[in-house]
């Protein structure tokens, strides 16, 4: 069907209808909706800047432009506030002009990830395909199954993607690839399925070159910033466990010490809540940062390597307190506590690592966990000790 025989299909008009159908107002940063905003009523979404009438209906029309809301989102997401609803509706979705003729991208209903791709096309006009992913990235979601052939086949359906466009051409994220039958893809809904690259950043390129990627673009790096991205969410659910240990020990030093509560707190409470703070920055910071040149291939490993950085490093803090046994064995305490819990840390970040795989991440679990729970428990044993150690002999 050539282009100008759909015409009478098509509004051929892109509606940006802000606030009512006769006035136009410009578009507000990121498609902030007025009263009647013709978008409102199918999605309320802030990122819709209008419609365009197609033979599906009405499609709503997103700006490729972040603002500011945008850019907050992903950083409350970051930092793990709001991650689990961080989600945009799925459906069918039109950037720029698109026609009957311009590609379709696909991509999960995570909001990052559709921010992403949306960005990207800045200039360009394209259709956006959303899967229901239950707000998972790509990668992940394709390896839950969310990102799968069932959902892609559904929304194509559901979309009645093949009134809006003529040809019979997906492009879908690389990563997707691990949940993604292409073969069942073309079977059940018409549609062949072509891998993009890794990168959104790629895409432009990819698209001027005939959806046709070069060698670096099926390339997963993990640069170091790559890896600081990731810290932020997990140092905020350390953080939070962190603080319920900390008080607990702070608590335990305080009834159990030598002296008055609030003095044995901060003999040894103080410098107890210091280990912890040290096994999270070993464990959340700079094992991720400091990934590639740590020894060891395990993640686990590597977190232990830097847990005992850490131990050392309250020795030197400690170095000129250590001539009772009391001292000594907490100081041998640290150098179990801080490496079990720096490395089991570390191994969060298994999941978002292009260095590792699902049966490696589940045979490292298998001796990981006890070393880092049994290596916990003695270094709990002997901190108590410590205090009780230190105090006075009964006449």
């Amino acid at each position: 069907m050539k282009k100008e025989e759909t015409g009478k299909q098509w509004s051929g008009v892109v509606m940006l209808k802000m606030a009512t159908d006769n006035v136009t107002a410009p578009a507000k940063c990121c498609g902030e909706s007025e009263e009647g905003d013709v978008s409102k009523p199918r999605l309320e979404q802030p990122f819709v800047i209008g419609s365009l009438e197609s033979p599906a209906g009405r499609i709503p029309l997103v700006s490729s432009s972040l603002c500011f809301r945008d850019r907050l989102g992903t950083f409350r997401a970051r930092w793990g506030i709001g991650r689990m609803h961080y989600a945009v509706a799925p459906g069918l979705y039109g950037i720029g002009e698109p026609d009957e003729e311009s590609p379709v991208m696909v991509t999960a209903n995570y909001k990052m990830s559709f921010d992403s791709l949306r960005k990207e096309l800045k200039g360009r006009s394209a259709w956006v395909l959303v899967l229901d992913t239950k707000g998972i990235n790509v990668w992940c979601a394709a390896g839950k199954g969310t990102f799968g052939m069932e959902e892609l086949v559904r929304r194509i359906e559901t979309s009645r993607l093949k009134t809006v466009v003529t040809h019979r051409e997906l492009i879908l994220p690389q990563l997707s690839a691990p949940g993604v039958a292409a073969h069942l893809v073309k079977k059940f809904s018409g549609f062949k399925s072509i891998y993009g690259p890794i990168r959104a950043a790629d895409l432009p390129s990819f698209l001027d070159k005939g959806c046709r990627a070069n060698p670096e673009m099926r390339v997963k790096s993990f640069t170091i910033w790559e890896r600081f991205v990731l810290i932020p969410v997990e140092l905020a659910g350390a953080v939070k466990g962190a603080l319920i240990v900390a008080a607990a020990l702070c608590l335990l030093s305080g009834f159990l010490g030598p002296s008055g509560f609030f003095t044995n707190i901060l003999d040894q409470g103080v410098f107890a809540s210091l280990g912890v703070l040290f096994s999270i920055l070993a464990g959340a910071v700079f094992t991720p940062l400091l990934l590639p040149w740590l020894p060891g291939h395990a993640f686990s490993t590597k977190g232990l390597f830097m847990g005992l950085l850490g131990a050392f490093t309250m020795y030197v803090v400690k170095a000129g307190e250590m001539g009772t046994w009391a001292a000594r064995t907490e100081l041998l305490a640290w150098f179990f506590l801080l490496p079990s819990l720096s490395a089991y840390l570390a191994m969060n970040f298994t999941g978002a690592s292009s260095y590792t795989s699902l049966s490696g991440v589940k045979k490292e679990m298998r001796w990981a966990v006890p070393m880092e729970v049994t290596g916990g428990i003695i270094g709990l044993v002997l901190w108590i000790g410590s205090l009780v150690a230190r105090l006075p002999a009964k006449a």
